[in-house]
């Protein structure tokens, strides 16, 4: 039995951590994602968040722009029937150079136009009347009140009256309104007397039409004006 001592050394081991120094600059480190080195399809996820937060932004903005426009037209369309729909219409004895018959006859077609037009258009009051200028040209004249929202879709109705009656329409179109605002249409239909010039107005407080005979189109729009400016008001 041999007497004890140190541990025999191995040759292979010494020096083992000595000569085998740590390499600590070698470490492989991931490195950043950038989308153009992924496969197709894939994206990083800050990339996506970039492109949603522009695409937002733009639906965002059509649809404060869609809602403001309808804002706006529902305020301009607000404001046109708070200004017009207390209208009055009446049938004064003088418009201008026109004189209101006020003969048996005159108050029977005045009477039979006002009951025509109340059962075609919705009214509050209607009103009738025949006038007559110094040559003896005749304008009928016939409208009524109310609160009217589609004023447009109003009068057309109206002038299906006159369809029914004397004939077709033709060649409606939009004129001049005046100062008064609304629409106006000028048209012109054919009876047993000749051609007849037929005009009418609406706005979201009143709806009138007059028939001129013997009367051109620009004639009848500018006496329809004066007509207007005299009979109604707000």
């Amino acid at each position: 039995m041999s007497a004890s001592g140190p541990a025999e050394s191995r040759p292979s081991d010494i020096g083992t951590a000595e000569s085998r120094p740590i390499d600590i600059g070698t470490v492989d480190r991931p490195e950043p994602a950038f989308a153009d080195d992924l496969p197709p399809g894939e994206e990083a996820a800050d990339e996506k968040s970039r492109r949603r937060v522009p695409a937002r932004r733009i639906a965002l903005g059509v649809v404060l722009a869609v809602g403001l426009a309808g804002a706006v037209a529902f305020g301009r369309t607000g404001w046109q029937i708070y200004t017009q729909k207390d209208a009055t219409l009446s049938a004064p004895a003088q418009i201008g150079g026109l004189t209101l018959d006020d003969s048996a006859s005159g108050q029977e077609t005045a009477e039979y136009l006002r009951t025509a037009l109340a059962a075609e258009v919705e009214l509050d009051k209607a009103v009738g009347a025949v006038y007559r200028d110094t040559a003896g040209k005749n304008v009928l004249f016939l409208g009524g009140t109310n609160l009217f929202w589609t004023p447009s879709d109003d009068l057309d109705t109206a002038f299906g009256l006159i369809s029914d009656n004397e004939g077709a329409v033709t060649g409606l179109h939009d004129v001049d309104a005046g100062p008064l605002g609304g629409t106006m249409k000028c048209g012109n239909t054919k009876t047993e007397d000749g051609a007849l010039t037929v005009c009418g107005w609406a706005d979201h407080g009143s709806l009138a039409m007059a028939m001129f005979p013997d009367r051109t189109e620009p004639e009848a729009a500018t006496l329809f004006r004066e007509i207007r400016s005299t009979a109604q008001t707000r």
